[in-house]
């Protein structure tokens, strides 16, 4: 089961579904743990590359989660927005600028936050 402290830092209906299946929780972060010891890329590195997944599959709350993670691994927020950036010519100039925005939303509250 996910502790108080991490079912905080998560969007509300997702804690909702993270206590009503919590083995399934479980087994998805188990899996994530895996995926990130494989031998290739360091932390920091998987980091920006899941930004670059998220931003391609469109995917808002995973943008906001790993634009978070990535400042947490010491990106500065101009790489941040460079790897968005590199979007555009794959998955086109408004998906590119939707990502944008939603990590400008993102960045723009750390630093309010860190005020």
């Amino acid at each position: 089961m996910a502790t108080v402290a991490e079912l905080k830092e998560l969007p509300g209906f997702l804690q909702d579904v993270i206590k009503k299946y919590p083995k399934v929780w479980e087994s998805y972060k188990n899996l994530g743990a895996a995926l990130g010891e494989v031998d290739g890329l360091d932390r920091k590195t998987q980091q920006i590359v899941k930004l670059g997944i998220a931003v391609g599959a469109g995917s808002e709350g995973a943008v906001h989660s790993h634009a978070k993670r990535c400042r947490a691994e010491g990106f500065s927020d101009e790489e941040i927005y460079h790897a968005a950036m590199l979007a555009a010519t794959t998955i086109g100039w408004p998906r590119a600028v939707a990502a944008l925005s939603w990590i400008n939303d993102v960045l723009k509250g750390m630093r309010a936050e860190a005020k």
